[in-house]
């Protein structure tokens, strides 16, 4: 019957193009066979025409299951908008009032909706049974089918209802689809939708026009951002972050830069996430911060850059965000920013969590770190977790091929490995490989008595660091195997059995170590200080300090007179924005730092980094107002941090960040209620006398008193001397 349809006639006229993509015409005629099928095909691909055009052709009408209201809308705008007639598309879900439900049954009764899209939950309902029963069903489409698997990026306990309603609602094909699937994925989405006979159409994940990063994650995260954007003006792009607050956040930061930004999350309402996702497709904003609940099916063929604030939890899940990049073929930048506390971070969310949920997270966590840290080829990294082969040895198109590490030699090292995998019988982890090569007896390897295999501690006179990676690039060699059926157990491949009788030559190269903390990383890229500025402000600082017969200190911090020689701040709302300057102590002291800067500028002809000028959002500036206006009413501090909910020492932080900004705070009323006066004005003095504001020196110098006394009067001293 297919045969006799001319497809190519049919998606000219319905979809305005000439030729099909890829495997799209085979998928197309399989279904059309009514055959069940199953499609992996990677973001920008064009799976959704797979079901779309079969739907416009055939009797009946399509259900399309799909996980998102978003997702749905933006795709039933798109059908609607290539028909002539209105309500070949529609969906189905809980975002309808009663009259827009029923207008969905009077176009389906009719004959007019060919496509209907539902969302899993909307399916299983037994409301909607005998609806879906009254009218001919000419497929299943489930797109977005990794939701049915635990070790896909974004399970959905839903859709694994999916086979169980079919089969309540009437039989048709079944066409499943994903943009990113192991094989463990796979096999679990065609068993789960009874499909395990579909023909597959598997399409490469190889996108080779996106270019892959991963970047130390340090304090200056929001400045590397900003400047990224602002030289990419115009340029449309999606920032992804774990947490809504992180979302927020980041999305006033951006927007107090002048970049044209938005917040999308589930929290938000329907109306405002509908009207984000439209200014973003319109273009009226270039920048969406969003949770990964933005951008499923989202029909935007020119973002040009996806970041990751936070590393995501699994690589199907970094995979499919980073797909939304140049899905047009053109530039297509995938930046993540990776620190190891937001793994161990990722881990406690898992706590609480079934053990069997715990196990399959910290698998996926585990894969995502690999490939943060190595210093392979990315790209031969992520298709071969894809199952997928890459046989370039430089893609030059990631930053681990435009700087490649030495090649170091690892033939001795993976024949330990190889042979420790055989002396346990092929039936542990990485991690316990490492530990017996290494020699370390744990309780494990002693509990399965392998501290007395002759291979145990074979490797322990080699460096620790060699042994994840050489595991890792002896797994994308070929030599290893990790089953993930078995939750991660290596085993040996034929390649590797091989390999032990007859050893060749076999290179890895290290992997980029992310230990450091933030601070030791940002204090790596502080080295833009300019010395011979920095002593210049210090001299000022004494002569100002001078003249007002005050300590250093109270004038501008070390900390801030270290940016300044970095930043080259020249007019009072600059200086703002460097750490420790609000607007009063820039007001007081700051234009004779702000003449002197702009001198020498001028006098060494330096072109001043104004791109790394970052204004800053206050955060929790809701709080600092409150303790303002409850200071202003002369509440007890006490019964203040009581009302806020913080602990005494958390109100003295906040109070210290209030008048270290420049603000100006009145607690009198309290010290006299506390303190005796004497004490009062001793520590006072010690402040004004002393080179420095550090409570542990105060707390040795002055001998008896409590460190909260000492911390309530440099709040005043502060308040009155330095703003």
């Amino acid at each position: 019957m297919t045969a006799t349809i001319n497809l190519n006639e049919q998606l000219k006229h319905h979809f305005g193009f000439d030729s099909f993509k890829g495997d799209q015409e085979a998928i197309i005629r399989n279904l059309l066979e009514g055959n069940d099928t199953f499609v992996l095909m990677p973001t920008g691909g064009g799976k959704s025409l797979c079901y779309q055009l079969p739907s416009l052709i055939m009797e009946g009408t399509a259900i399309v299951v799909s996980p998102l209201i978003a997702l749905m809308k933006n795709q039933v705008d798109v059908v609607n908008g290539l028909s002539e007639e209105s309500g070949v598309a529609h969906y189905l879900n809980s975002s309808l009032n009663r009259a827009a439900i029923n207008q969905v049954y009077k176009d389906v009764h009719e004959g007019r909706t060919k496509l209907l899209y539902v969302a899993p939950e909307s399916l299983n309902k037994e409301d909607n049974l005998e609806f879906f029963r009254s009218f001919k069903i000419s497929f299943y489409a489930i797109d977005e089918a990794h939701c049915i698997s635990e070790w896909g990026h974004d399970f959905r306990p839903e859709y694994r209802n999916i086979r169980p309603t079919i089969n309540k609602i009437g039989a048709a094909p079944v066409i499943a689809l994903t943009a990113t699937a192991t094989d463990k994925v796979r096999m679990d989405i065609k068993k789960s939708l009874g499909i395990t006979d579909a023909k597959e159409f598997k399409s490469s994940f190889n996108r080779a026009n996106l270019y892959y990063e991963v970047r130390q994650k340090t304090n200056d995260i929001d400045k590397q951002i900003i400047k990224f954007i602002k030289q990419h003006p115009g340029k449309s792009g999606i920032i992804y972050c774990i947490s809504r607050k992180k979302v927020e956040e980041l999305a006033a930061v951006l927007k107090a830069n002048d970049i044209k930004a938005a917040a999308y999350h589930a929290g938000l309402d329907s109306a405002t996430r509908s009207q984000t996702q439209d200014d973003f497709l319109m273009e009226r904003i270039d920048v969406i911060v969003a949770t990964i609940a933005f951008g499923m099916g989202i029909d935007k063929p020119d973002v040009r850059f996806v970041i990751h604030y936070d590393i995501p939890k699994s690589l199907e899940g970094y995979y499919q965000e980073t797909g939304r990049a140049g899905r047009d073929g053109g530039e297509g930048i995938c930046i993540a920013f990776y620190a190891y506390k937001d793994l161990q971070k990722l881990e406690k969310f898992m706590e609480g969590k079934p053990v069997a949920e715990q196990d399959i997270g910290k698998q996926l966590l585990q894969e995502t770190a690999a490939y943060a840290e190595t210093s392979m080829c990315r790209r031969k990294v992520l298709l071969h977790y894809f199952g997928e082969e890459y046989t370039k040895e430089n893609c030059g198109n990631c930053d681990n091929c435009l700087h490649p590490k030495v090649q170091r030699d690892g033939q001795e090292a993976l024949l330990i490995v190889l042979k420790a995998i055989i002396a346990v019988k092929e039936a542990f982890r990485q991690d316990y490989i490492v530990d017996f090569v290494k020699g370390r007896a744990t309780d494990d390897i002693v509990s399965h008595h392998h501290e007395q295999l002759e291979e145990f501690g074979a490797g322990e006179d080699m460096p620790v660091k060699i042994w994840n990676p050489v595991i890792r690039q002896g797994m994308i060699a070929g030599y290893i195997h990790k089953d993930i059926e078995s939750y991660g157990l290596l085993k040996m491949t034929a390649a590797g059995k091989r390999y032990v009788k007859n050893p060749t030559p076999f290179t890895y190269v290290e992997d980029t170590d992310f230990s450091e903390t933030e601070e030791e990383a940002s204090e790596a890229t502080a080295s833009a200080l300019d010395p011979t500025l920095y002593n210049m402000l210090l001299d000022l600082r004494k002569k100002t300090a001078r003249k007002q017969n005050l300590p250093a200190y109270v004038i501008f911090q070390d900390v801030s007179l270290e940016q300044m020689a970095t930043m080259y701040p020249v007019t009072l709302e600059e200086l703002r924005n460097i750490q420790g300057i609000g607007v009063g102590k820039a007001n007081r002291y700051g234009k004779p730092f702000c003449e002197l800067i702009s001198q020498y500028c001028k006098d060494n002809e330096i072109e001043r980094p104004e791109e790394l000028f970052v204004r800053t959002v206050a955060k929790d500036s809701m709080k600092k107002v409150k303790i303002i206006q409850y200071l202003d009413r002369r509440m007890p501090l006490d019964d203040i941090a009581s009302a806020l909910g913080l602990d005494f020492e958390d109100l003295l932080n906040d109070l210290d960040a209030i008048v270290y900004s420049g603000t100006k705070l009145n607690i009198d009323y309290f010290l006299e209620d506390v303190m005796d006066e004497d004490q009062i004005d001793d520590i006072y003095e010690y402040f004004r006398e002393s080179d420095t504001d550090d409570i542990d020196t105060a707390l040795d110098e002055l001998g008896d008193y409590e460190e909260n006394e000492i911390r309530l009067v440099r709040i005043k001293f502060l308040s009155e001397q330095a703003n």
